[in-house]
């Protein structure tokens, strides 16, 4: 391979590693080219299947900043890069790789952090995106629902309930003229208001009168001696003396 097209190989790989949502590692020996296409069939929009030379992925791999995978570039290797459901793709490579006992899976990246073998398949016994959103929907619908069904049951009982009493009036007016009519609350304004209105004439009137206090009923006590005592300048007039008894002569 000339120079200028391993630096084409290296910046499309490298181009790869950093655009995807991540990659599978896996050792193709011994499988077919047929067996190759159907693999990347199966993957579909999910993931890309190529095959590249370990001295260039690692080079690629070093300018997109992705770690760990170096010492996994071992024998001839072919790469998933993934485009969607990294779950989806892990399930493909593992189906495959149950009826082409060729393809080993060496490892994988997924947001930045290199996963083992077994961590590629576990990923693989996950519920895809799509089912997830799927439970998810189907969650909220039933929640919904009921929701809807405990909203919507009273104003069936009420209709019914509505239903019978106009059947009722119907079959006697005279339920209605004697329905007892409901008397509104008072409202919190009217309330206060009651509570400030000044009292009547009346109401005073009914009002016991107030009490006393110590210096009034002094002031009482005092007024029938002053009254009794005579005013300055009132002295009386001395009555007249009696004339003397005349003397025997």
């Amino acid at each position: 391979m000339a120079r200028s097209d391993k630096v084409a190989a290296v910046a499309e790989l490298a181009n790869r590693f950093s655009s995807s949502a991540g990659v599978v590692l896996t050792e193709y020996r011994g499988l077919s080219v047929k067996a190759l296409k159907e693999l990347r069939r199966s993957l579909g929009d999910e993931a890309s299947y190529s095959v590249s030379k370990n001295t260039l992925t690692t080079i690629a791999a070093r300018e997109a900043g992705v770690d760990g995978i170096e010492e996994h570039l071992v024998g001839p290797t072919a790469i998933a890069f993934i485009d969607g459901d990294p779950v989806i793709v892990a399930k493909g490579l593992r189906d495959f790789a149950r009826t082409n006992p060729q393809l080993v899976i060496k490892g994988g990246v997924l947001d930045g952090k290199f996963m083992s073998p077994d961590e590629v398949r576990r990923l693989a016994d996950l519920e895809s995106r799509d089912v997830l959103l799927a439970k998810v929907a189907g969650a909220l619908q039933g929640v919904l629902q009921q929701a809807v069904s405990l909203a919507a049951a009273p104003l069936s009982h009420a209709a019914r309930l509505f239903a019978a009493l106009e059947k009722a009036a119907g079959e006697n007016s005279s339920l209605l003229a004697s329905a007892p009519t409901a008397t509104a609350e008072p409202s919190n304004e009217e309330l206060a208001a009651e509570s400030i209105q000044e009292p009547t004439n009346d109401e005073l009137a009914d009002e016991p009168a107030q009490e006393p206090t110590n210096e009034e009923l002094a002031a009482e006590a005092a007024q029938p001696a002053a009254s009794a005592a005579p005013a300055v300048g009132d002295t009386p007039a001395a009555e007249p003396l009696a004339a003397p008894a005349a003397e025997d002569n």
